[in-house]
């Protein structure tokens, strides 16, 4: 090995590059990935060796000079590519490229070449080595966590020719194979399309260096010898592009002298036996040393006997091949981040075929095959990493998404919410599902549907799934509706860890002395007492600040050990995900064991919980153990808070918990994504899906894309607690309101007969009658002014059922904009999915490029009576409202413990505006009665209950549950709707 090279690199390091024509720098910024014929800025001059009569043939020796101007040419693509990537950072500061070097033996000096150029360039190296004699498996399985390192944006291989396997080779992610050595970029080269793909940097310095030596290649006969593989493939569809007739034949073919003789180049593509005589070469061919032995970093071997200033040798390639890797890597960078930025996803939508009569959604589900959802999140920008697939079709996203995606400019934000609805639900799910079916399948927007997790309570009691209906659904709608991911499971395992540790604590501290007390909260472990990380936040808070526990007087001993919770005080309740009206009041802790310690407590629905509430508005993985130790449980004996931080359980609950902060990414039935996250109430809790899946989707959707949430209920309730309570965690600022309506509910509220689940719905529904509904109008026409007060556009969504009329749908619709709705459209989705409203995403997309004037209702620094009273009064419509002496008393204790500046999240009924159910329309000058006011510290809200609202349901007569079933042969779900 000529000992020119590493005195090259040396020297490379030490000087200063050249700086390159402007025009240049531009040139290589547009054109990505260069044709054969570019080298990245390479200066003429390089003269190549001719073969003389009488020389011997060989590729290596001493005194082989370099080619002249051979580091000219490498210090210009080197410092093009630096200056791609400054202008790449200029705009991506935290960006840098990396290039990770697989390499299976000892020899560095390829390494050493790689790592100086890289450095020269700007670009970062990995190095992974193993033993020489690693196996395919191995190799590959190296390869394969580099192809999943977002970090990581080329790949090079340096291994033994023998381990060059296809599989290996194209184990490879096409994007990252800066060698150009899979099936993809040889495909796309031989295709024509250099420019999308990694060309081969040893076959391009091969073309780049026989050029700059002076000869044309047009019409010049090439003969590549010994080589095959990817390289063989790359020099002959190189040479060719440049015109030449390309041949190419192994050392051994008996024809070799009869080629030879006819050549004008003789390419060397693995070193010379040695029975080859250098006769066979005639005078003035040009022989140009291209060893694949490149690729294992193996720069040495050759036939001796031959003066090698009469070839193009083996380092000149090598040098320039080096350079030109690290040009494809600033390339794939620069891709990568092209990558990131919003584009029109490539989205591959689902086709429907709707039927008539629609069938049940059951059936319509199962009828459609959902994508992978791997796929589906490639196909929205996620990388493989950023995504934790539980099944085929449902998986979690990881939330350092967020951090990747922090320059990108979000979408539009649009609240889906209802009027006053029957029990029967009006179909703001389905709506919502609809519309992004629209907009994505249809109107080739990028738009992404958030949705909260249904209740295991309604599922199997009254109202069934929320997974949409008709063509407008989430998919597999079993899935959707059953267990999902499992985050409903561990809020009750958090909630009820955190119940057990309340009464726990009440007993220990009852039957113990502070000194029996402490010892066991600070046991002796191998003869050392320690306070946890916990404990210790513990004492901090308390004002004690030593971190020994031996060194606590007796009067901080008892303040640390005894929280001395009040019972009756005890706020945080047991919770269970089903319908169950027995647990509303129950006795605990009358078992032996408990020394007579028991109380009165109760069961809420899991959905009610804090912790449900707490996972829906935090917007990291931080935020979230904050707010959980933040959860205000009890009051001591003297009136102050305890916080689930005080009983030591804060990072028990956020472990619970650490899977379920990830939002759940499903699919509509036209194959556009859903995420589906926390499930409040919007009745009980504030009703509406989390924060975090609504900024993921932002980013993803990109500027000219929207997110489409749904707040619970009526706009009285879910849109006023989305825009009071989870505007103001989140930060975000929603473009438009879309009112669903249906002309069912209307008659209803006109004045029509009660509506049952369960019960057929009486004539006055199925038959037209336009008075009923020009009547009922006057509860659409006060949502859509409850929805104006916040000072965001509102588009009317009249949900069309096939018993509506044209006459019953032109007056809602006319009603609904004199009543200052942007715009109201007839929706068919149900029937016809996304292509059934397509009208709706057309008037949302125009209504959003409206400026939004949006402003809160009220200043969360009013007073809690006050804050309440304006709720009532301005939204509800309520004349006043009526405090309960126990609710007085709850809001005089929280203002004190320093609470009362926190915002307020009514608990009512949603059947009406006011606090009776059978209070249809639009009531008047009624009072609101609070009958008890909560805290939900940690969520941070103030949280009145109003009249006789329970948070546990019951069921039924005939709950939905007799309708389901399993077929155990199939193993599929009947009977879910």
């Amino acid at each position: 090995m000529s000992a020119r090279l590493p005195l090259l690199l040396r020297q490379l390091g030490r000087q200063q590059l050249p700086s390159g024509p402007a025009c240049r720098l531009r040139e290589l910024c547009r054109s990505g990935s260069r044709s054969s014929s570019s080298g990245g800025g390479d200066p003429e001059g390089l003269r190549g060796r001719r073969l003389q009569d009488g020389q011997t043939f060989s590729s290596h020796g001493s005194g082989n000079p370099e080619a002249p101007g051979m580091d000219s040419i490498v210090r210009d693509v080197i410092h093009n590519s630096k200056e791609v990537l400054s202008l790449l950072q200029e705009k991506n500061p935290a960006f840098k490229p990396v290039l990770a070097v697989i390499q299976a033996g000892d020899d560095n000096l390829m390494q050493d070449m790689n790592q100086n150029l890289a450095k020269e360039a700007g670009l970062d190296i990995t190095h992974i080595c193993l033993p020489p004699d690693s196996g395919e498996d191995e190799i590959i399985d190296e390869i394969l966590k580099i192809n999943e390192d977002p970090r990581v944006h080329g790949l090079t291989l340096q291994i033994s020719e023998d381990s060059l396997s296809n599989k290996v080779l194209n184990a490879l992610k096409p994007e990252k194979d800066v060698d150009g050595v899979t099936d993809v970029n040889l495909g796309k080269l031989v295709r024509g399309d250099a420019p999308e793909c990694f060309v081969s940097p040893l076959a391009k310095a091969a073309v780049e260096l026989v050029e700059k030596s002076g000869i044309t290649l047009d019409g010049k006969k090439i003969l590549v010898i010994g080589a095959h593989g990817p390289l063989e493939a790359a020099l002959q569809c190189l040479f060719q592009r440049k015109g030449s007739m390309t041949m190419s034949c192994p050392w051994a073919t008996p024809q070799l002298p009869d080629k030879l003789r006819e050549a004008d180049i003789v390419v060397l593509g693995s070193p010379k036996p040695e029975e080859i005589p250098a006769a066979w070469i005639p005078s003035g061919t040009t022989i140009l040393n291209c060893f694949h032995d490149f690729l294992s970093g193996k720069l040495s071997g050759g036939s001796p006997g031959v003066p090698v200033d009469k070839l193009i040798a083996e380092e000149s390639v090598s040098l320039l091949a080096a350079a030109l890797r690290i040009q494809n890597m600033v390339s794939s960078g620069r891709r990568w981040l092209r990558e990131q930025q919003h584009r029109r996803w490539r989205l591959h939508c689902l086709k429907l075929q709707p039927l008539s009569p629609v069938p049940s959604d059951i059936e319509i589900s199962r009828g459609q095959t959902p994508k992978a959802v791997d796929v589906l999140a490639k196909e929205i920008g996620l990388l493989a990493d950023e995504i934790e697939i539980y099944g085929k079709s449902k998986a979690k996203v990881q939330l350092s998404l967020l951090e990747r995606l922090k320059d990108q400019t979000d979408g539009k934000y649009v609240l889906v919410a209802g009027i006053t609805p029957t029990p029967l639900g009006e179909g703001k799910s389905t709506v919502t599902i609809g519309l992004v079916q629209a907009l994505t399948a249809h109107l080739k927007v990028n738009s992404f549907a958030c949705l909260r997790q249904p209740s295991q309570g309604p599922t199997f009691g009254v109202k069934g799934g929320a997974a949409g209906g008709g063509y407008a659904q989430v998919i597999p709608m079993e899935e959707f509706n059953l267990h999902l991911t499992g985050d409903i499971h561990a809020i009750t395992a958090a909630n009820n860890l955190l119940a057990a540790a309340i009464d726990t604590r009440i007993l220990h501290e009852s039957t113990q002395t502070d000194k029996a007390l402490y010892n066991r909260l600070v046991p002796l472990v191998n003869g050392v007492r320690e306070f946890s990380e916990i404990q210790l936040s513990r004492l901090k808070k308390l004002g004690i600040h030593k971190t020994d526990p031996s060194t606590l007087t007796e009067e901080e001993v008892r303040k640390f050990a005894r929280l001395n919770i009040d019972p009756s005080t005890i706020t945080w309740q047991r919770v269970l995900d089903t319908n169950d009206r027995f647990l509303r009041k129950i006795t605990i802790g009358q078992g032996s064991t408990e020394k007579g310690y028991s109380r009165q407590a109760q069961f809420d629905i899991a959905v009610a919980s804090e912790i449900m509430a707490v996972l829906a508005l935090t917007d990291s993985l931080t935020d979230m153990k904050e707010r959980l130790g933040r959860m205000v449980v009890a009051s001591d004996k003297d009136g102050q808070p305890v916080t689930a931080e005080d009983l030591g359980v804060t990072g028990a609950l956020t472990v619970l918990m650490k899977d379920a902060i990830k939002p759940n990414l499903m699919q509509t039935l036209e194959g556009t994504p859903v995420f589906v996250h926390a499930g409040p109430f919007a009745n009980i809790a504030h009703g509406n899906s989390s924060v975090l899946a609504d900024k993921i989707a932002l980013k993803l959707v990109g500027e000219e894309g929207f997110v489409v949430t749904e707040a619970g209920f009526g706009a009285d309730i879910g849109m006023e607690k989305f825009f009071n309570i989870k505007c103001r965690a989140s930060g975000l600022v929603p473009n438009v309101v879309v009112l669903v309506a249906t002309v069912r509910a209307l008659k209803m509220h006109g004045g029509g007969p009660s509506v049952t689940a369960g019960v057929p719905l009486k004539k006055e529904y199925t038959e037209e009658n336009i008075q009923l509904v020009a009547d009922g109008c006057c509860n659409l026409q006060k949502q859509i002014q409850i929805a104006q007060l916040f000072g965001v556009p509102v588009v009317v969504a009249l949900n069309v059922f096939k018993t509506d009329t044209r006459a019953e749908i032109d007056l809602v619709c006319e009603l609904a904009k004199r009543a200052g709705a942007f715009d109201a459209v007839p929706c068919y989705h149900w029937s016809a999915g996304g292509k059934g409203s397509v009208d709706l995403a057309r008037a949302v997309r125009e209504a959003a490029n409206k400026r939004s004037r949006f402003q809160f209702l009220y200043d969360v620094q009013l007073p809690i009576v006050e804050k309440i009273r304006v709720i009532a009064q301005t939204v509800y419509g309520a004349k006043d409202i009526e405090l309960s002496p126990e609710a007085q008393s709850k809001i005089d204790r929280y203002t004190q413990q320093g609470f009362g500046n926190l915002p307020i999240c009514m608990a009512k009924t949603h059947l009406s505006l006011s606090h009776e159910p059978d209070k249809k329309g639009v009531p008047r000058d009624f009072t609101l009665p609070i009958s008890d006011v909560r805290a939900s510290i940690g969520a941070g809200f103030i949280y009145p209950l109003v009249g006789t609202m329970s948070t546990m349901p019951g069921l039924p007569t005939r709950p939905c549950f007799y309708d389901i079933d399993l077929d155990t042969e199939t193993e599929q779900v009947k009977g879910l709707f």
